[in-house]
């Protein structure tokens, strides 16, 4: 049953400061085979990346002055738009399961951060067609398919408890890693939503609740060796089916074994 807070659509951005901004569009533009649209917001701050076939769900935000969520931004990071028919009804259900209401635009869109921290905002739903896999010269395919939501662990269960609560869709638990629970997208949706529980002794277990972006793939190594080719660097391989990455602003995230069809 589609209600005014259901999520058709979620779109991910990636927020650098200023002096990054067309390295990281450049970088990630390449990374996804996309092309960047015309700058857009009151001081062309937004950019959004167009995929070859499909509608966009990745953006790039200049940071460094107001950000959409009214806050100062200096670093790199990552916020979430969620496409919902009523973005001020999406926002009160939010309120209700332990958010705080950060702004209210006269725009349409709503920003909200979680119990944890984590700012997202509400944005009218539209219709999307979510992308296929791009498939590169060497013969694999890849695919930005999921945002990790990285929580310290006296966040952790409030935080799952409002994920599954605002988007109403099924949470499941790792079998083989217990640190991790994934919410179950509804088809069409094109980015997965992963939430991971900080080790105790992690630089960022006290800090709020932040995000990275993963890629699925169907040959790691030489996915990889692609990204390293456009200007990222590597900063581990832990095992477990993933590599972590920094792209050209020092943001990171991975590139998994998921199979970019199925997730």
């Amino acid at each position: 049953m589609t209600t005014p807070w259901s999520v058709s659509w979620v779109t991910a951005f990636i927020d650098v400061p200023g002096s990054s901004r067309e390295d990281v569009v450049r970088f990630w533009s390449a990374v996804t085979a996309s092309t960047e649209s015309p700058a857009r917001g009151d001081g062309g701050e937004f950019v959004s990346l167009l995929p070859e076939q499909g509608d966009p769900f990745l953006a790039v935000q200049r940071t460094g002055t107001a950000s959409t969520a009214g806050t100062e931004t200096t670093g790199p990071s990552i916020h979430l738009d969620l496409h919902v028919l009523s973005p001020a009804e999406a926002a009160d259900r939010a309120a209700a399961s332990g958010a705080r209401v950060l702004h209210r635009s006269p725009h349409g869109y709503v920003v909200v951060s979680s119990p944890g921290g984590f700012v997202h905002c509400f944005v009218r739903a539209g219709h999307h067609v979510r992308p296929e896999p791009v498939r590169w010269p060497r013969g694999h395919e890849s695919l930005v398919d999921q945002v990790c939501l990285d929580i310290p662990p006296s966040a952790y269960e409030a935080e799952c408890r409002y994920w599954s609560e605002l988007t109403g869709w099924r949470l499941r638990r790792s079998a083989s890693r217990p640190e991790f629970h994934h919410l179950e997208r509804p088809p069409g949706v094109p980015l997965r939503l992963l939430l991971q529980r900080l080790d105790a002794d992690h630089p960022d277990a006290v800090a709020p609740v932040t995000a990275h972006l993963d890629l699925a793939c169907d040959d790691r190594a030489a996915e990889v060796a692609r990204h390293v080719s456009l200007g990222a660097t590597v900063v581990s391989d832990p095992g477990g089916g993933w590599t972590v990455l920094h792209d050209p602003a020092g943001s990171s995230y991975c590139v998994t074994d998921r199979d970019p069809h199925a997730g």
